[in-house]
């Protein structure tokens, strides 16, 4: 009984860490949104995209209105959005997306975390070139003839789409993903998130023990409290 409790605690208390992990990236994402464009959604889609991605995770609204009003504070510390490029063992490209005050502790800790997991980080543009920046929306299926959505957006840019389960995908070009942002507002379709992501040309295959080789670099780097997202192209 007491392995089963402990089990339970440990699954609770790291849906939590989770969840506080959560919280924190997209305070810093409402926060550098309304340092670029005010603290206003209705003038703000950068802002209107953070709160609803925000509230995607169930962000409390008392804690996105808090994280407004932070940012909107002249005391607040500036953010600043970095990415860092690197391989993890076996060749595998990583891209590192932060929000931080101070880019100096944030690329020591960055390196420091390649060098333990024998990865290596690079310079500026030595792994981009593996990926392709594209707009990501994730959409609500309930209610929706999906064909018919296709061939609608295809005129807004939309690229590719998935289905998994009762979500639907939408793919786009960098520079279309304003376009397509303000497609789905105005068609009121049930926007669950909508983000920007380095997508992997083609991915690489691994071994068994090769994964847990990467996973473990990757899962160091994610827990930073800097790190915001990390892309990587392993299959």
């Amino acid at each position: 009984m007491g392995r089963i409790f402990e089990k339970r605690k440990y699954k609770m208390f790291a849906r939590f860490d989770r969840m506080a992990k959560q919280f924190t990236k997209f305070g810093k994402e409402i926060a550098i949104s309304v340092k670029l464009g005010g603290a206003d959604p209705n003038l703000n889609p950068r802002l209107r995209t953070a709160i609803q991605n925000a509230k995607a995770v169930n962000m409390p609204k008392d804690r996105i209105e808090a994280a407004i009003k932070r940012a909107s504070s002249k005391d607040e510390k500036e953010l600043q959005e970095v990415v860092y490029e690197g391989y993890a063992p076996h060749g595998i490209g990583v891209i590192v997306e932060c929000a931080t005050d101070n880019p100096t502790r944030t690329v020591a800790n960055i390196r420091m975390h390649f060098t333990k997991y024998n990865g290596s980080l690079g310079a500026s543009g030595s792994v981009q070139f593996l990926f392709e920046r594209k707009g990501v929306f994730k959409l609500s299926a309930e209610g929706v003839n999906q064909d018919e959505l296709e061939l609608e957006l295809i005129d807004y840019g939309a690229e590719d789409f998935a289905v998994d389960e009762n979500e639907i995908y939408v793919y786009t070009s960098f520079i279309d993903f304003a376009k397509m942002q303000k497609t789905l507002e105005e068609k009121k379709l049930n926007v669950i998130t909508a983000e920007l992501q380095y997508v992997p040309n083609s991915t690489n295959e691994l071994n068994e023990k090769q994964e847990e080789d990467v996973l473990k670099l990757i899962a160091a780097v994610e827990e930073d409290e800097d790190v915001q997202n990390v892309y990587h192209n392993m299959k």
